[in-house]
């Protein structure tokens, strides 16, 4: 395992990663970092808000792709699985807070 520091919602965050799964991480960062981006222009949400609407807009997506046949569910869970520990890390730090 080797640790990366990302960025989401203008917070850092180091997180461990295995070598070969590194560059999906990163393309996971960017993604969900230009959807928090994307929604929080859209609606003018932030914080826990942002997060849990994000990841709502996310899954409406996946089971929309689902229905219609056209998604590889192997890359969707591994997906889902790094998105879910990075929404993870950015609730844990909103909890330190209070």
């Amino acid at each position: 395992m080797e640790t990366l520091d990302i960025k989401l919602l203008g917070k850092e965050y180091r997180v461990s990663c295995k070598p070969e799964e590194r560059e999906g991480l990163l393309a996971a960062v960017t993604f969900l970092d230009d959807k928090f981006a994307e929604l929080a222009r859209k609606t003018g949400s932030s914080g826990e808000r942002l997060v849990v609407m994000t990841a709502l807009n996310i899954v409406h997506d996946f089971f929309q792709q689902q229905r219609s046949g056209g998604f590889d569910m192997a890359a969707a869970k591994r997906r889902i699985g790094l998105m879910s520990a990075r929404l993870d890390g950015v609730l844990a730090q909103q909890e330190k807070l209070f």
